[in-house]
């Protein structure tokens, strides 16, 4: 029993530090541009777009390889002097719409855009109709005077028990 005991221990310290020294070996992301006005427009394009690793951060938030290489190439495309449309165009005419974290409103993203909100009221109808039909089916109109009468009788017979 001791020996579990130590084992676990052991695993508990372990895991311990590891928490507390990993946090500590992570990096940021290296700047890609020495200028900082460059930094900040390479950022504000980079957080318009989608991760193709990660898929639900944006390339500036993301460490990956591919995010970081797409930061490079968004700086050495704005030091060619390109503006932030023609760098997007290009992310999506080489990635497609889906490198776009907010994708544009047109025929093909309408159903994600409008999908939900379509959804919530389909089931806001069924709910209404649901209750609608719940409170007919109990509004009272198989209530007869006899049953009331009957009721009455009932209640009182159990209040008189001792």
């Amino acid at each position: 029993m001791r020996s579990l005991c130590k084992r676990i221990a052991v695993v508990v310290w372990a895991c311990a530090v590891a928490f507390a020294v990993l946090p500590a070996l992570a990096k940021e992301a290296p700047p890609t541009a020495a200028d900082p006005a460059l930094e900040a427009r390479v950022l504000a394009i980079a957080e318009e777009l989608r991760c193709l690793v990660c898929q639900n951060e944006t390339i500036a938030a993301s460490h990956a390889d591919l995010a970081v290489d797409l930061r490079k190439q968004i700086a050495l495309k704005l030091q060619a002097g390109q503006s932030k449309q023609e760098i997007v165009d290009f992310m999506v005419a080489r990635y497609g719409d889906f490198v776009l974290y907010r994708p544009a409103l047109n025929a093909r993203t309408v159903l994600l855009w409008f999908g939900p909100f379509a959804l919530l009221l389909v089931a806001g109808a069924v709910m209404a109709l649901n209750i609608r039909r719940r409170r007919r089916a109990t509004d009272g109109t198989d209530w007869t005077p006899d049953k009331a009468q009957r009721a009455r009788d009932l209640l009182s017979e159990g209040s008189e028990r001792p």
